[in-house]
């Protein structure tokens, strides 16, 4: 018998329920590449084969829905993030690993609106990518990559310009051409002297 006073732990989605938020997350992806931020949401529960109603159970407003999305990116890049690695070798995986999510981010960031909430949550995935990349920009210093006073924020401000010269349609030698070249004059700027 359960006690009444005692909290509910709280129980993990039904599967069938969190298949559901992975499409809508999936389709609000595409949604917003193809149309932009305003892509309308009836739109992204008709790509995800939902109602509208279960898009609202999950994500309270389009704003919420743009988080989770780069949220999901964050946690994706967490796998490329090995300290042992030169910081050059890390940014560039993040770039690659990221690009889809660096255009959407530059396609949508400034949309999200001025809803407390959101904002909040934003600055926050901000800071956990900073956390993460903590470990891999303080190894670099230790050997010598990165000049003094170059800090996880300005890694992250390098991973977000060169992603931001990423274009959709390039194609991979384009692509690993234009990194080498941006990433060469970023890190020039971010050697010791």
């Amino acid at each position: 018998m359960t006690d009444p006073d005692q909290p509910r732990s709280p129980r993990a989605p039904r599967q069938d329920a969190r298949r559901r938020r992975e499409a809508v997350l999936a389709a609000a992806a595409e949604g917003f590449r193809a149309e932009g931020y305003g892509v309308s949401l009836e739109s992204i529960a008709e790509r995800a084969g939902v109602g509208r109603a279960t898009l609202y159970r999950n994500f309270k407003d389009r704003g919420a829905l743009a988080i989770a999305i780069f949220a999901a990116e964050v946690s994706a890049l967490e796998g490329t993030i090995d300290p042992a690695r030169p910081i050059r070798e890390t940014v560039a995986a993040m770039i690659r690993q990221g690009a889809s999510a660096l255009t959407l981010f530059a396609r949508i960031a400034a949309d999200l609106g001025e809803d407390e909430a959101n904002v909040t949550a934003f600055r926050a995935l901000g800071d956990r990518l900073e956390a993460m990349l903590a470990p891999a920009v303080m190894a670099a210093a230790a050997r010598g990559e990165l000049a003094a006073g170059v800090t996880t924020h300005h890694i992250v401000l390098t991973v977000r310009m060169v992603g931001g010269l990423l274009l959709p349609r390039m194609t991979a030698d384009e692509l690993s051409a234009c990194l080498t070249e941006a990433l060469d004059l970023m890190f020039s700027g971010l050697r010791p002297r």
